[in-house]
């Protein structure tokens, strides 16, 4: 294991990810699934899932990665954030023996790929911050057969493995839960900087090809200050070209008091932003056709026009306008 410390004859410490949980002999992480076996830190998941499903890229979602081609998702087991609105959280939060859980290498995944002419394979469902070894092999294997990899994060991970981590993924949807540290200490029982710490070093430093999302949550994370403040940032350290998507939270986990996000509030935010700069914004689990078109950042026409994931007119040309002939940014 490369990301630990050993620092007594008992006890080890993990160093995937902000928390650097020290754990004593048979103890697991916050995640469950990183454990100290002979004070080694292990990833009791490896090989194990929780199923495979074929997507369209457009789920993850990413907007302008190869639209509407195919990708393979899985997922494993247990979460390194404490998210208390958890939309999965009967796979991320539900203590699971993970010997019960499909077992599937690395190498059987890619021949899935391939079998279904999949673009690509997307480590979801739970964060591959903490399968992190699983991730990394599968991704290895697929950039030799040519299949595109694709990260559903949180953000929640350490600067040195982060560098590996985006190193072999093609594309990440990275998770900005909120834009406030408060939002994140009672409602993720996490950290805001280390998140944006990593959406820069994603966006800044690395290939891969990175869209944002925040789920709106009304009277916690929808504040028309909050979304200003974070479309400031956004333009400010990472540009007004990374895609931004805002989704509709429906009431679960330790949040059933909430009610489901109107899509008035979607909407609010998505003009926010619009008017904040941002040159691709898009809603996603509510939708209308206007809110989840891809426009030109030059001229403003419709390249990609989408009722939500289905596509319905293609107006790029090897990724160019077809009205102005700007580069749409993304990859096609």
């Amino acid at each position: 294991m490369k990301y630990q410390n050993i620092l007594t004859n008992d006890k080890a410490q993990c160093v995937i990810c902000p928390r650097n949980c020290i754990l004593s002999e048979g103890q697991s992480g916050f995640c469950s699934v990183r454990t100290n076996v002979g004070n080694n830190i292990v990833l009791t998941s490896y090989g194990r899932n929780t199923g495979l499903a074929i997507d369209p890229v457009e789920k993850k979602p990413l907007y302008q990665f190869y639209p509407g081609t195919a990708v393979l998702s899985f997922g494993t087991t247990g979460c390194n954030m404490g998210c208390r609105f958890c939309q999965n959280w009967k796979t991320t939060k539900t203590k699971i023996d993970t010997a019960l859980l499909n077992r599937t290498s690395p190498q059987e995944i890619v021949q899935i790929a391939e079998k279904y002419n999949c673009k690509s394979v997307a480590f979801t469902y739970n964060d591959p911050v903490i399968f992190f070894e699983y991730a990394i092999d599968t991704a290895k294997l697929c950039r030799r057969r040519g299949i595109k990899t694709i990260a559903v994060t949180s953000g929640f991970i350490n600067d040195e493995p982060a560098r590996e981590f985006f190193q072999y993924m093609d594309a990440a949807n990275i998770d900005l839960k909120g834009f406030s540290d408060e939002f994140y200490r009672k409602n993720c029982l996490a950290r805001l900087q280390q998140v944006l710490d990593t959406i820069k070093y994603a966006c800044n430093e690395t290939d891969c090809h990175v869209e944002l999302t925040t789920m709106l949550i009304e009277g916690e994370n929808d504040g028309d200050d909050m979304i200003k403040a974070q479309c400031r940032w956004i333009m400010e350290n990472i540009g007004a070209c990374v895609p931004l998507h805002f989704s509709a939270f429906f009431p679960n986990y330790k949040l059933t008091n909430k009610k489901a996000t109107e899509f008035s509030t979607l909407l609010r935010a998505y003009k926010t932003a619009i008017e904040n700069g941002i040159k691709y914004v898009y809603t996603g689990n509510i939708s209308t056709v206007e809110t989840s078109t891809t426009y030109c950042k030059n001229c403003g026409q419709p390249v990609i026009i989408r009722n939500g994931y289905n596509i319905l007119k293609y107006n790029l040309v090897n990724g160019d306008c077809v009205f102005c002939k700007t580069k749409c940014d993304g990859a096609y």
